[in-house]
């Protein structure tokens, strides 16, 4: 075979590996579907359906000569054959033949060669004699079984996919994130249609307050200034013209651009939609073959799977769903005599639920009819691993003892296995659902079962947000997150174990300021008591309900500014955990705001109320702002390290590499120097050097922030001069403000 023909061949079978996918996913929803008591009419519909996709399987196999794939094939196809005819007998361990059959011709497509190790092939001679040897026994006919249920070849769905063109998921990516880079356009367009309606409002305000002097001066008997005066009054008209229409016109292109930006987005998101039904049409398999590895039985039930997610979403929730479903059934569900005993059924049920919730949300809901969680089982494991104490155990309520199970080491797994008992699971689910900028609760009790509730967006990078200011700073907070946004009257305060409290909804909620859960710098005026005595204090103060994990937390912010269409962007993988840091967003003035991570800054503000600092801390402020001098050549993380320092309310001056950093350095008066280490024209480690070396900088503190995190690199830095050395894959905000105090 020649070089062409070798390549045509390699084209043929990256062809037939998609096929093949598609093959064994039916074959196996088939088998699944047919184990369960389905109507004689269903059954038969299934038969016909696993035979015909194991024949057309062992062709796409024969035609580019795949032995191994086509010789499992074979026999396959005959056993189902027979099994439709019904001459032979659909017991449990023909399923158990048929299951193990499809995993080795799923393996053997899956191997890099297609050709499937030695191990496989071993397997495969065997089932192939199982299949082959399986004839024993005669059942009565299946009634509608004898005639051959046609295919429909016209359904809706077969329509629609004779339109449709494979193309690389990577590459839709690509494209939407192109289109979602196109919403600060929007905002920037918007931003400049605002410009130039305020300059034509300024010079508008101008005509009419130089207007009582045009009248004075027009009885004035200078010729020559009159003349001036009605020429430079003729061009201002004709500015104020030109300003008007520019803004008109600016402001229809702005609202042409946002209808195409917006159009074009949503449909790009329809794009990369993927139903449910994509992401769990492996599950029902998963809980059988994990069930009967342990005697059980347990049937999935999954509603809501044509709901659209996107697929982002999908893949990041599937390991999550997977761990919630091995747990169900290792921990939850018991072996049918024990379930007998129990007055439940042999067969446990597990349910999963997908509803969509403002067209914003989905709530996933995995359930099991099991025996639940014990919290008394769930304090015990968690003193014993250390994470909390035997004293702290005992004051937890049962609901406050069910949310330890999502701490990383929780189990209350007698012993561990390659299925459970880790005690990781449940941590990961809470990470990734936190990831998303969602939420986990858990609902549990002993004899009933337990539900698992799982809040995410239905879509990700694209959000609704409210911009608030706290101080001088702006920030994001996502409206997913966003019970109410209000106003609260100082008497409306409440004092409660010298705690901040209001009460919204007839429901006591704590009541934090959201500089104090970001760690700025404390208000000189705290307490309800102390502002009612400021007769400089407002009235009344916006608040945002905050909502996470099914708590609820007041957040009082200085200004609620907007809510709009933000995109999230990563801050690099550099600064890829930062508390209370979901990301950034770019406005369309192009300044980058934080995006705050709700989850992180309830949790927060919880720490905040647990400590509260008495009034008097705030009354002695510093008698002078400290400087500060940042290097860092990536905007991102310069923008990040400027808003934390000036929030704690140092005064930052920016420099974009170690060159610039110096020259300030120099030139200026800096209390101290937080620099990156990789920069251009000059390193973090120069810029140290340089400034141990001259004698009047020499004393100035020096903290290098990077992603060096080796231990040469620590030395290295430590050698050149610097004070302090934080490796930004584990920043935490609170380190460096600690390290800063310190040091000034």
């Amino acid at each position: 075979m020649d070089t062409k023909d070798l390549e045509f061949l390699k084209r043929l079978k990256a062809t037939f590996r998609i096929e093949a996918e598609e093959h064994i996913r039916i074959i196996s929803a088939g088998l699944i579907e047919l184990e369960k008591a389905a109507a004689p009419e269903r059954r038969a519909e299934l038969m016909e359906t696993v035979f015909r996709e194991s024949h057309s399987l062992k062709g796409a196999a024969r035609s580019v000569t795949l032995k191994d794939i086509e010789s499992v094939c074979q026999p396959l196809e005959g056993a189902f054959s027979a099994l439709k005819r019904g001459s032979i007998v659909a017991t449990p361990s023909l399923y158990d033949l048929f299951h193990r059959s499809v995993d080795v011709i799923a393996r053997i497509a899956s191997s890099a060669d297609m050709e499937g190790s030695g191990a496989d092939r071993a397997v495969a001679r065997d089932l192939i004699r199982r299949l082959e040897g399986e004839s024993t026994g005669v059942v009565p006919p299946v009634e509608g079984a004898q005639e051959p249920v046609r295919r429909r070849p016209a359904t809706e769905e077969g329509a629609a996919a004779a339109g449709t063109v494979r193309i690389p998921m990577a590459r839709l990516d690509s494209l939407l994130l192109q289109a979602e880079e196109m919403i600060t356009m929007k905002s920037a367009l918007s931003q400049r249609a605002a410009d130039v309606r305020e300059i034509g409002r300024a010079l508008h305000a101008w005509k009419a307050e130089s207007a009582p002097w045009t009248d004075r001066e027009s009885s004035t008997p200078a010729p020559r200034y009159r003349e001036w005066h009605e020429r430079h009054q003729a061009r201002l008209d004709e500015l104020e013209a030109r300003v008007t229409a520019a803004a008109r016109a600016l402001e229809q292109d702005e609202r042409s651009t946002r209808r195409m930006v917006d159009g074009h987005l949503e449909e790009m998101k329809k794009v990369v939609m993927l139903p449910v039904a994509t992401l769990v049409e492996g599950f029902p398999k998963l809980v059988r073959d994990l069930a009967r590895d342990q005697g059980k039985e347990v049937e999935l039930v999954v509603r809501g799977a044509e709901i659209e997610i996107d697929k982002r979403i999908l893949e990041e929730m599937k390991d999550p769903l997977i761990h919630l479903l091995r747990n169900s059934v290792d921990h939850g569900i018991q072996e049918p005599q024990r379930r007998i005993a129990r007055n439940k059924a042999a067969r446990g049920t597990i349910t999963i639920d997908f509803a969509a919730r403002d067209g914003r949300q989905v709530e996933i809901t995995v359930s099991d009819d099991g025996v639940g969680i014990d919290p008394a089982r769930v304090r015990e494991a968690a003193t014993k691993s250390g994470i909390v104490s035997m004293e702290a155990a005992e004051r937890l309520d049962p609901e406050e003892a069910l949310s330890l199970i999502f701490k990383s080491g929780i189990s209350t797994s007698p012993i561990v296995t390659d299925i459970s008992g880790r005690g990781l699971g449940l941590a990961i689910v809470l990470e990734k659902a936190e990831k998303l900028g969602g939420s986990v609760s858990v609902d549990s009790r002993i004899d009933a079962g337990t539900t698992f509730r799982l809040l995410v967006p239905l879509t990700l990078a694209t959000f609704r947000g409210v911009l608030v200011r706290v101080g001088d700073r702006e920030f994001i907070l996502p409206t997913i997150n966003i019970e109410r946004v209000s106003r609260v009257n100082r008497k409306e305060i409440k004092t409660v174990e010298n705690r901040d409290a209001i009460v919204v909804d007839g429901q006591l909620l704590s009541m934090v300021e959201l500089a104090e859960a970001l760690g700025f710098p404390h208000r000189a005026l705290r307490t309800p008591t102390a502002k009612a005595a400021s007769e400089s204090a407002p009235a009344t103060s916006p608040i945002v309900v905050l909502a996470s994990a099914g708590k609820r937390i007041a957040f009082r912010v200085d200004e609620i500014l907007e809510e709009r269409q933000v995109m999230l962007k990563s801050l690099g993988r550099q600064l890829k955990r930062v508390r209370n840091v979901a990301g950034a967003a770019v406005l369309g003035s192009g300044k980058v705001v934080p995006v705050l991570n709700v989850s992180d800054l309830m949790k927060s503000a919880v720490r905040t109320a647990a400590h509260p600092r008495p009034a008097a801390e705030a009354a002695n402020p510093p008698s002078r702002k400290r400087r500060v001098l940042v290097a860092e050549d990536s905007i991102t993380a310069r923008a990040l390290l400027k808003n934390i320092l000036e929030t704690a309310d140092y005064t930052v001056t920016t420099a974009v590499d170690g060159a610039e950093a110096f020259a300030l350095a120099h030139d200026g008066e800096f209390d101290l120097v937080v620099s990156d280490v990789d920069m251009p024209r000059m390193s973090g480690f120069e810029l140290t050097a340089r400034i141990r070396a001259d004698e009047r900088l020499s004393r100035l503190p020096v903290v290098l922030v990077t992603a060096l995190e080796s231990r040469e690199d620590r030395e290295r830095g430590i050698d050149a001069g610097a004070d302090a050395y934080i490796v930004k894959s584990g920043f935490d905000q609170s380190d460096l403000l600690d390290v800063v105090r310190r040091l000034i």
